[in-house]
């Protein structure tokens, strides 16, 4: 019998900031379009999604722009450009949840993380986020640091 190789560790890499920015409403889990030289190095662990957004072009696809996938340090000369458009694999029906939802006013739609999953497939987290005001991000602060002064005290 042929058995599936376990991965040792599972790549995640998070968008932190988008937690801080926005206010999150809905979730999608989209497959993406990826070469060879770009996959290798997301196993490595050597992605970002800092600064990254999606957005719907006219032909009703969505992609994702300003990410970064560092290249392959064992590629050769066919090796990937770092920040390019990458393709999102989503089912119509999701795509015009996420148009609908992004021709509101103040929302967009943010990439929280990209992971392998259990089959070896790259997948991106991508969520409808509306931008939090200055004092929403100080309410969020404030919070955090009540959560660690709770945790310290009960550490005593």
């Amino acid at each position: 019998m042929a058995q599936k190789k376990e991965h040792k560790h599972r790549v995640e890499i998070t968008n932190r900031k988008a937690k801080f920015n926005y206010i999150l409403l809905d979730f999608f889990t989209a497959g993406i379009a990826l070469t060879g030289t770009e996959i290798k190095s997301i196993r490595e662990g050597k992605a970002s999604l800092v600064d990254s957004f999606c957005y719907i072009d006219q032909n009703g696809e969505v992609w994702l722009k300003n990410s970064c996938v560092a290249k392959y340090e064992h590629g050769t000369y066919l090796n990937h450009e770092e920040r390019r458009l990458r393709k999102l694999l989503l089912t119509k029906k999701e795509i015009k949840h996420i148009k609908k939802a992004v021709e509101q006013p103040f929302t967009t739609c943010v990439p929280l993380k990209m992971f392998i999953n259990s089959k070896g497939l790259c997948k991106v987290e991508i969520a409808i986020g509306r931008g939090k005001k200055l004092y929403d991000k100080r309410q969020t602060i404030k919070e955090r640091e009540a959560k660690i002064e709770m945790s310290r005290s009960m550490k005593r």
